[in-house]
């Protein structure tokens, strides 16, 4: 069914999905209810963020000079010595990389990424990441560890640094020892970076690993800190943060130059920041709510069909609605679901495992056992998020997931 979209979403706005710069490209744009992936192009930026962008593309400034500022401000908010604004989590994470191998030495930051006589090793706790390309790339090289005697164990002259995920839950199952990595790294002389790519909310996390201590910590500017896709953030030791601008844009000749981030995504991604600092999380949280609720109350008129509103736990904290169905009675699979939603019109994503930009499926989502059997994975249930819905769209995924719904519903009815 085509939903109408002459007419913005917004009375009197410009707001449509038939025509805008993107279908004069001949690009479709979307309804995210999913999550702020980057191949669905990050979330919807604050309108705060959009006015310091247009404001800061007014001027000129010596980028250097804007990062130090930055990193000035960024100290104030974290409680961190120092900080940068780089081209996302993974830039974080290759700067990270960068000035922990090279220093601010411009021979060695020339050498990058070969790596002859320089402290390369990367230990990386619990097992290789598919985004450690980001380390890669630079010169890093992964030495994987499962264990804190093997952590011990593991660090020699030539190791660079530990890199860790995180955990945001405040009472995970199995979270990274954090504080004990950054022991037994500390009296190592080893420095320690934590990738927190979609650790806010909650906003305290921005403060939460310069208490600990931890040298280096990264997040991803587009996602929850709903700033600009191509921004993040690197936060800790001042003398690293010095390192990590020794390595980056606008250095000629240094390795990260091609990460390049412009003066408008740094005051965009500090836009987004400043205006975190006043949010009411509980408050936000409500609104995000009340906007599932509406999706849910389309959904739950299909008979068959139990739908959840919670907290996702784990990185990009949001609201989730979670919707369940028998997929065998129903004749319908998750993944069948989200391929209808995304040849609708217009098109809806909702987070039903279908990401087609992943180079290494097979290592990281293996399809069979040990034994080499197949495994027949338990299917995850369809959800949907609010982070990213514009007024009006809450009311189009509701009717459209309905209407998917009880299509199949009736098809099996008729059998």
């Amino acid at each position: 069914m085509h939903y109408p979209t002459e007419q913005s979403a917004v009375p009197g706005t410009d707001h449509s999905f038939d025509a805008n710069v993107y279908t004069r490209l001949g690009v479709k744009p979307f309804i995210n209810a999913n999550l702020p992936f980057t191949f669905l192009s990050a979330t919807v930026v604050w309108p705060e963020v959009r006015r310091a962008i247009d404001e800061a593309a007014q001027y000129m400034v010596d980028v250097v000079e804007l990062q130090r500022g930055v990193g000035r401000r960024l100290s104030e908010i974290s409680g961190a010595e120092s900080g940068m604004i780089s081209s996302g989590a993974a830039g974080s994470m290759a700067l990270a990389t960068a000035a922990c191998i090279a220093g601010t030495d411009p021979e060695k930051i020339w050498q990058l990424p070969h790596t002859t006589g320089l402290k390369d090793q990367v230990i990386m706790w619990g097992g290789r990441s598919i985004f450690d390309s980001a380390l890669r790339l630079v010169g890093g090289k992964p030495v994987v560890v499962n264990s804190l005697d093997a952590l011990r164990h593991s660090i020699n002259d030539k190791t660079a640094m530990l890199c860790t995920g995180y955990s945001a839950d405040p009472d995970p199952v199995d979270p990274p020892p954090l504080a004990e990595m950054v022991s037994i790294c500390k009296a190592a002389g080893v420095p320690v970076f934590v990738d927190a790519a979609g650790g806010i909310p909650p906003i305290d996390n921005i403060r939460r690993y310069a208490r600990m201590g931890v040298d280096l910590y990264g997040f991803s500017g587009g996602k929850g800190l709903r700033g600009p896709q191509a921004s993040g953030l690197l936060l800790g030791r001042q003398d690293l943060i010095e390192a990590a601008l020794a390595n980056a844009t606008p250095v000629e000749g240094a390795v990260c130059r091609a990460m390049k981030v412009g003066k408008e995504e740094i005051i965009g991604c500090m836009a987004a920041l400043e205006k975190w600092l006043t949010i009411d999380l509980d408050a936000l949280y409500r609104e995000q709510t009340e906007r599932l609720k509406t999706i849910a109350a389309f959904v739950e008129s299909v008979p068959g069909v139990e739908t959840k509103i919670e907290v996702r736990t784990g990185s990009n904290r949001f609201m989730q609605l979670i919707v369940n169905w028998d997929e065998e009675a129903f004749g319908l699979t998750v993944d069948e679901c989200g391929q209808e939603l995304r040849a609708g019109d217009p098109p809806i994503s909702v987070l039903c495992g279908y990401n087609p930009y992943v180079t290494r499926v097979r290592e990281f989502y293996p399809p069979t056992s040990t034994d080499g059997q197949p495994v027949k994975r338990e299917s995850s249930p369809l959800t949907a998020f609010s982070l990213s819905l514009q007024p009006g769209e809450a009311e189009i995924v509701g009717k459209r997931l309905c209407e998917v719904l009880m299509a199949a519903f009736n098809r099996n009815l008729s059998h």
